[in-house]
């Protein structure tokens, strides 16, 4: 079965305040961006999002993207950049380099391959993921919060499984300081006799929690939603 999915990036100003998405239906997307950057870096992150994001599968993926230069970096001038160690036929240093050296690693085994669409032209999937770039853009231009999408969710698919904890930087332990008792914490878990510590003594706790990739993604995508960052998320929910 092959996947299909447009993804696409903006950015206000290029550079200036930024997002990417990819988009499979109203029921299986994703969307992200930054403060400040530039819209190639927006495209490379949707398709990196998107491989990523479909990496517990074995289906073939077909990614419709409206832009030449994610496709000839990925079809065609990586090999050569990676031969010359990351730089240009002129010598210079690739630009993206990390964000292309994400790519390359998410594409290995994966079985794949592009279609050029043109942007802004009514493609119903490609208009579907710009809109949801944009959105991110102008949320991050207004200093709003950004929708990040249900993300993969499709059905008769099996979860992602849970990943090695020293695979990925998402995965390793996190340790977080409870806040003192004279700050009051956001709302607490749904099961606060997991945190209780009255019998221990006064003071702050450290607390070793290991987050699987796609936990760690929930949380961050719940702390930008909130304009917090995760530790912050984190120590309100402890």
């Amino acid at each position: 079965m092959t996947i299909i999915a447009a993804a696409d990036g903006s950015a206000l100003g290029n550079p200036g305040p930024a997002g990417w998405a990819w988009f499979v239906d109203d029921s299986c997307w994703a969307a992200g961006g930054w403060k400040h950057a530039t819209n190639n870096q927006g495209e490379l992150k949707a398709v990196l999002e998107l491989f990523r994001a479909t990496a517990h599968l074995d289906d073939d993926l077909l990614v419709l993207c409206d832009s030449q230069y994610v496709i000839n970096s990925i079809t065609k001038w990586m090999r050569g950049w990676k031969a010359k160690g990351w730089r240009k036929a002129d010598g210079k240093p690739v630009m993206n380099l990390d964000l292309l050296q994400e790519l390359d690693e998410a594409l290995k085994g994966r079985k794949y391959r592009f279609e050029w669409v043109k942007g802004h032209a009514n493609h119903p999937l490609n208009e579907a993921a710009d809109t949801r770039a944009r959105a991110v853009s102008e949320a991050f231009q207004r200093s709003a919060p950004i929708n990040p999408g249900p993300g993969w969710v499709r059905a008769g698919d099996a979860p992602p499984p849970r990943r090695p904890a020293l695979t990925a930087p998402a995965t390793k332990p996190a340790a977080v300081t409870a806040l003192p008792a004279a700050r009051k914490p956001p709302a607490g878990p749904a099961h606060p006799e997991l945190f209780a510590f009255d019998d221990e003594p006064a003071g702050s706790h450290t607390v070793s929690l290991e987050l699987s990739p796609e936990a760690h993604a929930r949380l961050t995508r719940r702390a930008a939603t909130l304009g917090v960052s995760v530790e912050e998320l984190l120590r309100g929910l402890i």
